[in-house]
C-alpha cells in the first residue's frame, strides 16, 4: 500500500506542475464577462468555428484534464491515505 501511496503522490506532483505551466503560459481571454453580455461576434468566423484546434484551444483542453485528474488524484490519495494510517 505504500507504493501505490508513493506513486500516486508523484503522479499529483506531476500532475500539479503541469496545471501550473499551462495556467501561466495561457494568454488572457480579451473578451471577458462583457463578451458574454454583448455577444461577442456570435462564433461566425472561421476562427471561432477553429478555435479547439488552435495551440491555445489545445492548451486549455489539457487544463481541463489535468485539472479532473488533479480532482480524481485527490480523493484518491486521500482514500489510500485514510486507510494506510
Amino acid at each position: 500500500m505504500e507504493i501505490l501511496q508513493s506513486v500516486l503522490i508523484v503522479i499529483y506532483v506531476l500532475v500539479a506542475l503541469g496545471i501550473i505551466i499551462l495556467a501561466l503560459i495561457q494568454g488572457k481571454d480579451d473578451e471577458g464577462a462583457s463578451g458574454a453580455v454583448m455577444g461577442g461576434s456570435g462564433g461566425s468566423s472561421f476562427y471561432e468555428k477553429n478555435k479547439g484546434r488552435t495551440k491555445e484551444g489545445m492548451m486549455k483542453k489539457w487544463t481541463i484534464i489535468l485539472a479532473v485528474a488533479f480532482a480524481f488524484l485527490t480523493v484518491g490519495l486521500g482514500i489510500v491515505l485514510m486507510y494506510n494510517a
